[in-house]
């Protein structure tokens, strides 16, 4: 895990991005789509690293590499 990681997780305000370890959100959004975003602009403004996103359920239901991150699947990951 790099300093850099986001998480996007269900909050009770909607969905919060947040720093691994983090008791508090770094931001909270109305939408999924709109906390991801924000996760995606604060990884690449930090040089890069991954953006995992929590589904309703509480899985993990995605994660995509924000670049100049180091992609763990590259060939696999075509999604974004």
């Amino acid at each position: 895990m790099s300093k850099n990681d986001r998480y996007v997780v269900k909050h009770p305000d909607g969905w919060a991005v947040k720093a691994g370890g983090a008791e508090r959100a770094s931001s909270i959004h109305t939408t999924q789509k709109e906390a991801e975003a924000a996760a995606k602009q604060v990884v690449g403004n930090l040089g890069g690293g991954e953006v995992r996103i929590q589904g309703q359920d509480s899985k993990w239901r995605d994660s995509d590499t924000v670049a100049p991150g180091n992609d763990p699947n590259p060939p696999k990951d075509k999604k974004h």
